[in-house]
């Protein structure tokens, strides 16, 4: 049965040997390139297109048509490569159309050697593009899958090439066009259309059945190691620049900034130097056992930060299928009862009211088969989820799991830090983890105020209060404990004193750089510390000289925690604390800040570019991590102690153990 997919659906492959049919109503450029394990094309040599059609286990066409075959097997790739993403553009200077949106929908069909298809995609909702990503094949748990993808861009090739990671796109978009226009002269026109339009048998469910926005491009290359990361996926709109583009922990239609990035920047080009963990054979008629740290990756480590975001990604997706199905149902429903009651005689009687069972019928059974989808998906996400958490490092982990009463205090930082969890209203008990990067990019901000969650709203002010600096005391302690002894310290700057009793783990164990500052004073002291070791590391960087810091700077990172904000800030505080949010990242210094920003509102708009460049996170459940990719917004869940343990305080007392051991 052929499976007509939506933007973000995915579909398994059964075979690897195939063929990838393009039908579009105008001559259109096809070619493919090869992605490694984070989809990042290695150069020139693993891109298929008219002026070099052949790769290893790849073929294309050499010139523009309206028709194209493309043959594809995936076990004769070149190693490394994991993924196989199909491209079309429309020619250039040939005195056709300029962008998608003046010709018909293109279609796309994935078959097998005998020409039954596998898999088929529309390309509809296209504008101003005059180059579109339309599918692509990709790794998954030692199969293949296809997935349709959708994502146009007004830039054509050269923005095409450019957002996979191809160095000199804009001069190799230019050799490919150079080729097709040689090869016009036997450019096949469009077949005659038929008085039923074209491909009528896929026009019912395919064309309408989309998400709300596209699924993100394929990631940019990895960035060398002192490059900064790529902005976090989810975006909060309470937070983001204006106007923001309704979510999706990456479900944005690529804003303003660029494509959304799931990868980090800082992923070897080379594969692994050894295959990670196999599941065991599948028994017949059963889907494959999941394995923690199935993915690629260097270490563990690596594979298990690598295998969440693909949990993250395979949840948005199928959510994401569902949602579109049950919209295309309910649309195709309304359709059909105007057709059926635009006759007035049908609108009494009989005939009405069997037309409307009708259309119901249909839209129940449509809605049920999408329904049946989701929770298989839904199943195999929580088996994985439920092999992969017991598995994480302490990093990785929550509080409650065993790894922290057994935590050592690591000689390495780990590639990333939970924060907490993520989940969607049709499964809220299948939990994905929020992680970060480390060392940080971007500060945090707890939102100490009256959200609009109904557990902010049923929550006393005070309590509130307490309970987001609680939140950021667990995540300072998180920090601590997972940097090696003497690198990481944080300074705490509490203005009034009211978070005394919070901030009491960090002060009774000794860990913080000194008392928390307190008035004009203690914030003035606390914030011209940082900003003159921000200045004089810059300084250092930027003329190479680092062996000229003086003997008295603490090199290792920094982490500010401010209670209250802005109580007790004048301007000149506000602007060193915005001056450390934006620049002290780069160079360790980072900023955890517990405020309300109504209560900031005083100051005007001088504060928005502050909100918008932290990571907003709250003490209660709250939905407001909007993700651009597909349209979700995502319930972040905090991190919380059980009740009665006292694996915080165990936590910190290994971390003085360990500062004490190393002499610091």
């Amino acid at each position: 049965m052929t499976a007509e997919l939506v933007r973000g659906q995915n579909h398994t492959l059964p075979q690897t040997r195939l063929e990838i049919r393009v039908s579009a109503g105008t001559p259109v450029v096809a070619g493919a390139t090869l992605g490694d394990e984070r989809g990042t094309v290695r150069g020139a040599e693993w891109i298929a297109h008219p002026g070099s059609p052949q790769l290893p286990g790849l073929e294309v066409s050499q010139q523009a048509a309206a028709d194209h075959r493309l043959a594809v097997d995936l076990e004769a790739l070149p190693v490394g490569a994991h993924r196989v993403t199909v491209l079309l553009a429309l020619p250039v200077g040939a005195g056709g159309p300029t962008r998608f949106g003046a010709v018909p929908a293109p279609f796309v069909a994935v078959t097998g050697l005998d020409g039954d298809e596998i898999a088929t995609f529309t390309l509809t909702g296209l504008d101003a593009e005059s180059a579109v990503s339309a599918l692509e094949l990709y790794r998954r748990q030692g199969g293949w899958k296809v997935r349709a993808v959708g994502q146009g861009y007004a830039g054509g090739l050269a923005e095409m090439l450019a957002d996979q990671g191809v160095a000199a796109a804009s001069a190799l978009a230019g050799t490919i066009h150079e080729a097709v226009t040689r090869g016009m002269a036997r450019s096949v026109a469009p077949p005659p259309r038929t008085p039923e339009g074209e491909r009528v048998r896929h026009a019912t469910g395919s064309a309408d059945r989309r998400p709300s926005a596209p699924p993100p491009a394929t990631p940019p290359p990895a960035a060398p190691p002192t490059a900064p990361e790529p902005p976090e996926p989810l975006t909060d709109p309470a937070t983001a620049p204006q106007p923001h583009t309704a979510p999706g922990p990456a479900a944005q239609a690529p804003a303003a900034g660029g494509p959304i990035d799931y990868a980090h920047p800082r992923r070897q080009h080379a594969a692994p130097p050894s295959p990670p963990p196999t599941a065991p054979p599948a028994q017949p008629g059963q889907a494959a056992q999941p394995v923690a740290g199935d993915a690629t990756g260097w270490s563990m480590d690596e594979r298990l930060y690598n295998q969440i975001w693909g949990m993250f990604e395979d949840l948005a997706r199928a959510v994401a299928a569902y949602r579109s199905a049950v919209d295309f149902a309910e649309s195709r429903m309304d359709q059909e009862l105007d057709r059926a009651l635009s006759d007035p005689r049908n609108r009494i009687g009989g005939a009405g009211d069997r037309a409307r069972e009708g259309a119901r019928a249909k839209r129940d059974e449509l809605a049920s088969r999408a329904r049946e989808a989701l929770d298989r998906d839904l199943a195999q996400l929580a088996a994985e989820a439920a092999v992969v958490e017991p598995a994480l490092p302490a990093a990785y982990a929550g509080w409650g799991n065993p790894v922290w009463h057994a935590h050592r205090v690591p000689m390495e930082i780990p590639m990333a830090l939970r924060v907490g969890d993520l989940h969607l209203p049709e499964r809220p008990d299948l939990r994905i983890p929020l992680l970060v990067r480390l060392p940080l990019e971007r500060g945090i901000w707890v939102d100490s105020g009256r959200t609009a969650s109904d557990a902010a709203t049923l929550m006393d002010p005070d309590r509130l209060r307490r309970l987001a600096m609680e939140t950021a005391v667990a995540h300072a302690a998180r920090l601590l404990a997972v940097y090696p002894p003497g690198e990481f310290a944080v300074h705490v700057i509490d203005p009034a004193g009211s978070a005394a009793g919070p901030l009491a783990p960090l002060v009774d164990a000794g860990v913080l750089a000194g008392p928390p500052a307190a008035g004009p004073g203690g914030v003035a002291s606390v914030l011209a510390h940082l900003t003159r070791r921000v200045d004089l590391v810059q300084m250092a960087v930027r003329a190479g000289a680092a062996d000229s810091l003086p003997p008295d700077l603490d090199t290792g990172e920094q982490l500010l925690v401010v209670n209250d904000f802005p109580h007790g800030f004048d301007d000149r505080a506000v602007t060193q604390l915005r001056y450390l949010a934006d620049e002290g990242p780069a160079v360790g210094v980072h900023l955890l800040m517990v405020a309300d920003r109504e209560e900031a509102a005083a100051y005007g708009p001088l504060l928005d570019p502050l909100w918008r460049s932290l990571l907003r996170i709250t003490p209660v459940a709250d939905s407001h991590l909007a993700d651009p990719w597909v349209g979700h917004a995502w319930t972040y869940e905090p991190l919380a102690v059980p009740p009665g343990s006292r694996v915080l305080e165990q936590v910190l007392a290994a971390v003085a153990a360990a500062r004490r051991a190393a002499g610091r």
